[in-house]
């Protein structure tokens, strides 16, 4: 009957096992700091704002974004945004707006320019509804998120002793958007605010991929909803 070898495990050393810690952290960290997004706002007013506390707003899409999913959240991302906190506004869901006045503000009837607005507020029942809901603000929500850049290279196989992942791949993800305010109460625009985010995202691969996510979309969401805030109550001219 053979005898079994007895196989001797050997110990590595605790101070190897703190530098390659360090360096792994070291490591993640810098790759963490390379994924960055970077952001400009902009925003060009026309006329004085201002909103009082029985006063709402209404976040309103472009016609060629409805049924657009990914456009659909960052819509409601603005309207939770601007609703949120102590300080939040009065907004009327996009849905329950249209609804409330249909079909006005259906894709093939919704006015397009401000001068088209006392025409649609002589139109029966119009004027009355919007005063109901308290709207003073509608804001057109114009752009959308695209993929511009990308590159690098990484493969994943598997086989009888395991599988994993090698490589690395980055892509960009630029968010433009605008949106335009316009006043139902001198039936005029107000102003325009541009939202221009760029992120760039990581994921490198050494056995597992590590994925580092440039939110760009979700920033151009927080700092579109912020400067649109302050737009709407802070008037510069007052």
């Amino acid at each position: 009957m053979p005898r079994c070898k007895r196989r001797h495990s050997k110990e590595i050393p605790m101070n190897n096992l703190r530098r390659a810690g360090k360096a792994g952290a070291l490591l993640l960290a810098t790759i963490a700091a390379s994924g960055c997004v970077t952001s400009t706002i902009v925003d060009s007013r026309t006329g004085r704002t201002g909103i009082s506390d029985s006063e709402s707003i209404v976040i309103m899409a472009k016609s060629y974004h409805l049924g657009n999913e990914t456009e659909a959240k960052y819509i409601r991302c603005i309207e939770d945004n601007l609703a949120r906190g102590r300080n939040g506004l009065n907004v009327i869901p996009h849905d329950e707006f249209v609804d409330s006045l249909f079909p006005w503000f259906e894709p093939r009837t919704a006015p397009a320019e401000t001068k088209n607005l006392a025409k649609l507020m002589d139109r029966p029942g119009v004027a009355d509804r919007i005063a109901e809901q308290g709207i003073r603000y509608i804001v057109w929500l114009d752009g959308d998120t695209d993929r511009v850049a990308g590159g690098g290279s990484l493969s994943c196989a598997a086989g009888p002793g395991g599988g994993g992942c090698f490589g690395f791949a980055w892509w960009q993800n630029d968010a433009d958007y605008d949106a335009s305010v316009w006043d139902l109460q001198g039936l005029e625009a107000a102003g325009t605010i541009s939202a221009d985010v760029s992120g760039t995202s990581f994921m490198p691969a050494l056995v597992i991929p590590l994925p580092f996510i440039a939110r760009t979309q979700a920033k151009a969401c927080k700092n579109l909803a912020d400067q649109l805030h302050s737009f709407i109550v802070q008037d510069e001219n007052a």
